[in-house]
């Protein structure tokens, strides 16, 4: 087991579950979905991860259990229930328990709760209901818009609707998530929203042929950490080294090495540390073998680790992208 502990800020447990996967099973064993499996929620803990972000990941016009009909909120909501009900389920069964809550090193999985898309909320009047669920935080859209604002696939903004909504979670003190917006929303979120913001699993747009607005610009990391905001490092390799679209079959494996590439420019724009953290999105998607190459499983993260060291991190550093900067984020000390 690794020696450093880990905070993941961005998982779809829930969405894996759904679709059929034992989440308290061995990853090993695990045969879908989206195999070679890393995720469980027995892997992570066998790997050093402690607390996480668990998402509500659901797609607009989707064919899977996430899916739903776009602008049906009523189909969105019960979409969004469904993998609200996996999290209520586990926290029963005392698999997980919710962010904050926990005594350390105790074997269960401290679990906050990232609204992948706002769609599943009608309304901002029903904002609170999620919270009072577990949800701590909420990206707008995912690649395609959503009643609230645009993905990165699009180059829409944010909505009326979405500002209603950006205003009641200010109220509500949640997070924003601007991960998956178009870049014209994640400008007019920082723009006008002046509460506490992340990228839960981005990387460096500039490293990845600077135009894919599903990675952050240098301008945008610059303020995220000028905002005192936390940027997650996505492991999926696609998003670690240039690759082209489709994504080839069989599909290269990015190097540990290109990890710490994106943390050390995000380390040159910030003039620090303190704002980056872990996001793997792993099994997102893809399978095990979309992760960096010598990462399968989340024992192996302690192998990023190294690799910061390498470069110069102090030891203080490197345990704040393992888990304290995050930490430090959501108040737990």
């Amino acid at each position: 087991m690794n020696q450093q502990r880990f905070f993941d800020a961005h998982l779809d447990l829930a969405y894996l579950a759904l679709l059929g996967r034992d989440m308290t099973g061995r990853a090993e064993d695990q045969t879908g979905p989206h195999p070679p499996a890393s995720i469980t929620l027995k892997s992570l803990l066998e790997g050093g991860v402690h607390r996480v972000l668990g998402t509500i990941f659901t797609e607009a016009d989707g064919k899977q259990a996430c899916g739903y009909p776009a602008h049906d909120p009523e189909a969105a909501h019960r979409a969004g229930l469904l993998q609200l009900e996996i999290y209520r389920k586990w926290q029963k069964d005392g698999l997980v328990r919710p962010l904050g809550t926990g005594k350390d090193k105790d074997g269960v999985l401290e679990l906050g709760i990232l609204m992948e898309g706002a769609d599943p909320i009608r309304t901002p009047d029903e904002l609170a209901f999620w919270k009072e669920k577990g949800v701590v935080a909420i990206g707008l859209s995912w690649w395609k818009s959503s009643r609230y604002a645009g993905g990165n696939g699009t180059t829409d903004g944010i909505t009326p609707l979405g500002r209603d909504l950006l205003a009641a979670m200010h109220e509500l003190d949640l997070v924003a998530d601007v991960s998956h917006l178009s870049q014209r929303g994640t400008d007019e979120l920082l723009e006008h929203f002046p509460g506490k913001v992340m990228a839960s699993h981005s990387n460096c747009r500039a490293l990845l042929g600077g135009v894919d607005e599903r990675h952050l610009s240098d301008d945008s990391i610059r303020e995220l950490g000028q905002r005192g905001a936390m940027i997650g490092l996505n492991l999926l390799s696609p998003f670690l080294v240039e690759t082209p679209r489709p994504f080839p079959a069989p599909l290269p494996r990015a190097a540990i090495e290109d990890c710490a590439r994106h943390l050390d420019h995000m380390r040159r724009i910030h003039g620090h540390t303190r704002c980056l953290g872990l996001g793997t999105d792993a099994d997102g998607g893809l399978g095990a073998d979309a992760l960096p190459a010598g990462i399968d499983h989340p024992r192996d993260y302690g192998k990023i680790a190294e690799a910061l060291g390498a470069r110069g991190w102090s030891e203080d550093e490197i345990a704040g992208f393992c888990s304290r900067n995050w930490e430090r984020f959501w108040g737990l000390g």
